[in-house]
């Protein structure tokens, strides 16, 4: 095994690096694998970005599924990534470890909370990462780091082994340098593929409205470069109920899974993590009837919508980019759409690729396919068909 590059970013845990090499050979010889700080190694605590919490866990006693499942296709481990803690953030910084770079906007965050795996991937320190995505915590890191990143249907991988935090949204997804190694990834996570009809690739307007306009023109042409045609509104207006929803039920799965040991241990958290905590106190129990249902509705439309094999094609994040010293003011307009169109793979538990598809004053651009559950191997086989036109019409 080479020895590992150095960690000129900060995508990997300060001290000494975790490694572990292949279990046996296989489709990943050869590729170096980091994997995020929410997800077990053998030996290792997981210590989910928090320092109080890494000291209240001992060393896991196996490796996490998933990780024995790619080091047995031939991949080695070099590094556990950074977190957000305890995945509560899209932006990417961490109080206690650092805020990994962004090898391609150094004054840029990298989005969150995968921050370290999206960093070690695109730096090249790793050929691929893994990551966990609930919000879009590997979709929205993907996106601003300009790789491919992919989310799977709810429950296709397993989380044994990976820090829960809202457990019917969380997912573990992955990174790569490439969208082949992407598919590669997956066909050793998900087993072997499923026969699939061809894609009816469709534009969802309103989320194009919603997004910064100069990358929502580029990403259309994008879109409609690679066949899209149809278009149809995702929220029929009620961007803001959906959003509402997600965070009402994810913060209520959040106290239920944390709470307990947060209201025990009173852990020391960055001045933006604790007040997030703090209000997953206050969701009262008539609210999370009403979104659970709401989400039941949700959920009944996206899977109407994504029959027959149409496949939603959107933005991944409403900007290309958002600074490090960026304001609460422009924080909150991030979230406020970044919450709401990543809820929409969230709520029906769906797949969602993400592709990087040019840039916009500098700064990267990313396409997302969404798709019905369960059609994970579809978006996977046809991912770098479409990077390859992408990249073969200019937009790379």
């Amino acid at each position: 095994m080479m020895a590992a590059p150095p960690d000129l970013w900060g995508a990997f845990l300060p001290g000494g690096r975790c490694t572990a090499p292949p279990s046996a050979a296989g489709v990943l010889d050869g590729a170096a694998m980091a994997v995020k700080d929410l997800i077990d190694i053998a030996g290792a605590v997981t210590g989910g970005g928090n320092p109080d919490w890494a000291a209240d866990h001992g060393p896991a006693a196996r490796h996490a599924p998933c990780v024995a499942a790619l080091l047995s296709a031939g991949a080695h481990l070099c590094g556990k990534t950074v977190t957000d803690e305890l995945a509560f953030s899209l932006e990417g910084r961490n109080a206690h470890y650092g805020t990994p770079r962004n090898p391609l906007l150094p004054d840029c965050l990298p989005g969150g909370s995968s921050s370290g795996s999206a960093v070690a991937v695109a730096a090249g320190l790793a050929d691929f990462a893994l990551g966990t995505d609930t919000g879009g915590s590997v979709r929205v890191p993907a996106a601003f780091c300009g790789i491919a990143g992919f989310r799977p249907s709810h429950g296709r991988v397993s989380l044994d082994g990976v820090l829960p935090f809202a457990p019917s949204y969380d997912t573990v997804g992955w990174l790569a340098r490439s969208a082949d190694l992407l598919a590669q990834v997956g066909r050793v996570l998900l087993g072997p593929s499923l026969a699939a009809g061809a894609p009816r690739l469709c534009l969802a307007a309103d989320v194009y409205a919603m997004t910064e306009p100069r990358s929502a023109a580029l990403l259309k042409s994008a879109a409609e470069a690679l066949g899209a045609g149809a278009s149809l509104d995702v929220f029929e207006g009620r961007a803001a109920q959906w959003l509402r929803c997600y965070q009402v039920l994810q913060g209520a799965e959040i106290r239920q899974t944390l709470g307990p040991w947060i209201a025990a241990r009173k852990p020391r958290f960055g001045s933006d993590i604790g007040p997030r905590f703090a209000s997953t106190l206050d969701i009262a129990d008539d609210d999370i009837r009403d979104q659970q249902a709401l989400r039941l509705i949700v959920s009944e439309r996206l899977h109407r919508l994504l029959a027959d094999g149409r496949v939603l094609v959107l933005p991944t994040v409403p900007l290309p980019s958002l600074k490090k010293d960026a304001s609460g003011a422009a924080l909150s307009a991030f979230y406020e759409v970044a919450l709401a169109v990543n809820a929409i793979a969230g709520h029906a538990g769906l797949p969602q690729l993400a592709l990087p598809a040019g840039h916009v004053a500098g700064a990267p651009v990313s396409l997302s396919f969404i798709a019905q559950a369960g059609m994970d191997e579809m978006l996977l086989a046809q991912a770098p068909r479409w990077a390859a036109q992408l990249a073969a019409d200019g937009f790379r």
